[in-house]
């Protein structure tokens, strides 16, 4: 046997020792029409969603879909996520609450779409960025309040004042 490495599964030879693709995976030299592909694709959007349980979690709790996680609760369509709680589509995060289709992030609250931040608080498309409150499409910024640089000191004094009137947890 032949290891294919693109589809890292093992392919047998077939007739005149030609190697053909392991059974469930598309014959690439077929020619597909378009019904049969509308079709295959409805079929495969309308599966996506249908498993409710999870997959090599630990410990999570009211969780749907989730995968490798471990302490999550409340938390739907996660990836290699560690304690966070009512977070959505998120994939190796960490202490994140109420965040949704974020990667690599770490003790946000309410942040969407960002990618490798940390303690962030209701901010969206952030990328790279600590510390940052209310900001919307920064990179690789620290200390940021609505898009907008304070000094460390001035930061976390204006941001406890906004998280007690906007009655948000802090992270």
């Amino acid at each position: 046997m032949e290891h294919n490495h693109s589809l890292g599964q093992e392919s047998s030879p077939g007739p005149r020792g030609r190697l053909t693709p392991p059974p469930g995976i598309a014959n690439p030299s077929r020619r597909m029409n378009r019904s049969e592909f509308e079709a295959a694709l409805r079929n495969l959007l309308a599966n996506a969603g249908v498993a409710g349980g999870n997959l090599s979690c630990l410990a999570c709790e009211q969780c749907q879909g989730c995968s490798e996680c471990t302490f999550c609760h409340s938390s739907r369509g996660l990836a290699r996520c560690h304690y966070c709680t009512g977070c959505t589509d998120c994939t190796d995060c960490a202490h994140c609450v109420r965040s949704s289709g974020c990667l690599g992030c770490q003790h946000c609250v309410e942040a969407e779409r960002c990618i490798g931040s940390a303690y962030l608080v209701r901010s969206v498309g952030c990328n790279g960025c600590n510390y940052c409150f209310g900001c919307v499409g920064l990179s690789r910024r620290d200390f940021h309040v609505l898009n907008q640089p304070y000094d460390r000191a001035s930061y976390f004094e204006l941001t406890a004042r906004l998280e007690r009137e906007l009655r948000i947890a802090p992270p």
